[in-house]
């Protein structure tokens, strides 16, 4: 394959490959593949958008929030509540590996397990909770992502740490 085409080609193996961490120098931030450099800005953006959500919400307007499954109809519920603090949760996380925090890594995999227990609660214990449908399992691929994205943190901790500066 040319070097043309490889760089455009995002195969599996960019996402679980480690691409030679030993051979990064220089930014912290280099040893984040390409996908979670999209997430970060994503939980970025999200983390941002909450307290303006919040914001306007307590002014009267609506909005909804929904993550791993929960998508709670008043957003000022319990539930709703809990979403935002985990979307604020994930832009201090995305902002630490963003700025290249020293604890960026280790709130991360805090994060992704969070989020691995809270999508398999939506896949398996909301649907025994909730039975005004009937017993319905839906899978999802919340819980593979984040499976990936806690093996990648690991991967990634002990070049993090080591400051490649």
């Amino acid at each position: 394959m040319e070097e043309s085409q490889k760089d455009a080609y995002f195969g599996f193996e960019d996402l679980v490959d480690t691409k030679s961490l030993e051979e990064v120098k220089g930014r912290r931030r280099d040893v984040l593949p390409w996908w979670m450099k999209i997430f970060t800005w994503i939980f970025l953006l999200s983390g941002f958008l909450i307290p303006i959500g919040l914001v306007l919400g307590l002014l009267g307007y609506s909005f909804s929030v929904s993550l791993y499954g929960f998508g709670p109809t008043d957003p000022f519920s319990l539930l709703g509540l809990s979403l935002m603090i985990l979307y604020l949760f994930k832009g201090v996380s995305a902002y630490g590996l963003w700025t290249e925090k020293h604890w960026a890594i280790r709130l991360g995999m805090v994060d992704a397990s969070i989020g691995l227990a809270a999508s398999i609660a939506a896949m398996f214990v909301l649907p025994l909770v909730d039975r005004s449908e009937g017993l319905i399992l839906n899978f999802k691929l919340n819980p593979l992502l984040l499976g990936l994205y806690l093996w990648k943190l690991q991967k990634i901790k002990p070049y993090w740490e080591a400051d490649l500066r």
